[in-house]
């Protein structure tokens, strides 16, 4: 079997992209007679603008981590003391238990322990809370966030009224 080929096509001449010259740039001359291109770079207020950013990103995420963590879950709620009371009482089992009961308490304190360490963590709100209304408005803004996505991820209406964020904006 050969095969067999189509119709000789003449072939176009393929055209070259025009180069267009980019805009020189500064070089410098080191001490072995090199030159090195120097770095346009960012201008100061370019990048004092991404730190602010970059604040005030920290500050929204942590505060709604925060509403997260904090967010009413199903069943009784536990407190710091009632926390602080079951590890007390997880220390005097420990001290009486078999290996294999050790071991369930051991992980139940390990729990209870990072539990407490977050809502020791959480307590103090009202500081983020604080921070959050003073950049809110402003990176809702440059985000395209309405009033209704923050409520929606859990905000609360008097916190959002607080931070200049109306329903009708």
């Amino acid at each position: 079997m050969t095969a067999t080929k189509g119709p000789a096509t003449p072939r176009k001449s393929a055209k070259k992209p025009v180069k267009t010259s980019a805009p020189a740039k500064k070089t410098t001359a080191t001490k072995s007679g090199m030159s090195t291109r120097t770095k346009s770079g960012m201008s100061k207020a370019h990048k004092a603008a991404l730190a602010q950013g970059r604040v005030e990103g920290r500050v929204i995420r942590t505060y709604l981590d925060v509403l997260e963590a904090n967010r009413p879950k199903r069943g009784r709620k536990r407190t710091i003391e009632s926390i602080t009371r079951r590890l007390a009482a997880i220390r005097k089992e420990l001290q009486l238990a078999d290996t294999v009961s050790k071991l369930r308490l051991t992980q139940e304190r390990m729990d209870l322990e990072l539990e407490l360490k977050v809502k020791k963590a959480n307590a103090d709100i009202g500081k983020l809370e604080s921070q959050f209304v003073k950049v809110a408005r402003i990176y809702g803004s440059r985000n395209g966030i309405t009033y209704t996505a923050w409520r929606e991820v859990g905000v609360s209406a008097q916190v959002l009224k607080r931070a200049g964020i109306s329903p009708d904006a």
